[in-house]
């Protein structure tokens, strides 16, 4: 009884669920978005989008871990990189982690059809849930290995307009030129994101045979990237608020301070960028730290208005 509760702990902590809280993080931004705008708020619709991401994100783990087991052979997991480390130390879960990986997948494309049924949705929400499963899919798993060829970041900056965009589509009904133009900083956030956690990885990854663009430019060259992103993020926001295309909703000039957060530690992070694993991943940390907490005190703001 006792090996089977170790392996279910080991099972469980391959998903590394709490990556989902990110999702989570984007999904309510999303959602919570287009309620300010307009859209109707209706919790048992916005619980069902979300189950759909919640499968799609949780196959994406499993999957990464399972496909990324050569290159994790040769790296060390840290707090957000490195993947579980799981299959690394118990080979014999690589079983485990395939069909978990798959069955989430099928579950979230199930029940995409079943809320366009239910909500009697257009069928492009379908095809927007199946590119967003083929993208996690398809980042480490062959044929395309996206990471593994110099595509694993645009496909994580489109995880910026997924995550998000399945909330917003949920409650609005439809994706529009409001829902783009808000997803310009969220996958810049994602463009910062991906270089963080590419960043520990580099010694495993150029072993395991990844081209990420920080195999390929150095960790330096990652933590310039998270600056730019960072800076502008933080650029799109006050435009948005110039433009003054949603004053009659929110105050874009409170999100653009809110990111300041995250620019002030990529900008940190860059002044401090270093070749050296250890300190690095210390940096990683703060940046990725920082996007949870704009995420959270973005959501906080929007409910707050949506509430008053």
């Amino acid at each position: 009884m006792k090996t089977n509760g170790n392996k279910m702990v080991k099972i469980i902590k391959l998903g590394r669920f709490h990556f989902t809280f990110g999702g989570l993080i984007f999904f309510l931004l999303g959602g919570l978005f287009a309620v300010l705008l307009g859209a109707a708020f209706d919790l048992s619709k916005f619980l069902f989008a979300y189950s759909i991401l919640f499968m799609a994100h949780i196959s994406l783990n499993y999957s990464n871990d399972y496909f990324d087991l050569e290159a994790d052979k040769h790296g060390k997991p840290s707090q957000f990189a490195g993947g579980s480390g799981i299959l690394v130390k118990n080979p014999e879960l690589i079983n485990y982690a395939r069909w978990i990986a798959i069955l989430s997948l099928i579950s979230s494309l199930i029940l995409a059809a079943i809320f366009i049924y239910v909500y009697s949705f257009p069928a492009y929400f379908f095809l927007f849930v199946l590119f967003g499963n083929f993208l996690g899919w398809f980042y480490t798993a062959p044929p395309i290995r996206m990471s593994y060829n110099g595509f694993g970041e645009l496909a994580t900056i489109m995880a910026g307009f997924m995550m998000p965009g399945i909330g917003y589509f949920a409650l609005m009904g439809k994706l529009d030129l409001n829902f783009l133009i808000f997803s310009i900083p969220m996958m810049l956030y994602q463009l910062l994101f991906i270089n963080a956690v590419e960043i520990p990885d580099i010694e495993g990854d150029i072993i395991g045979g990844k081209k990420t663009w920080v195999v390929l430019k150095g960790r330096k060259f990652g933590f310039t990237l998270i600056k730019i992103a960072g800076i502008l993020a933080t650029f799109s926001f006050f435009l948005i608020s110039k433009s003054g295309l949603y004053s009659a909703y929110l105050n874009f000039n409170i999100i653009a301070l809110f990111s300041l957060i995250p620019l002030s530690l990529a900008i940190f992070s860059f002044l401090k960028r270093t070749d050296n694993r250890n300190v690095a991943i210390n940096l990683v940390n703060l940046n990725l730290s920082s996007l949870f907490a704009f995420g959270i005190i973005g959501n906080c703001y929007f409910a707050y208005l949506i509430l008053n």
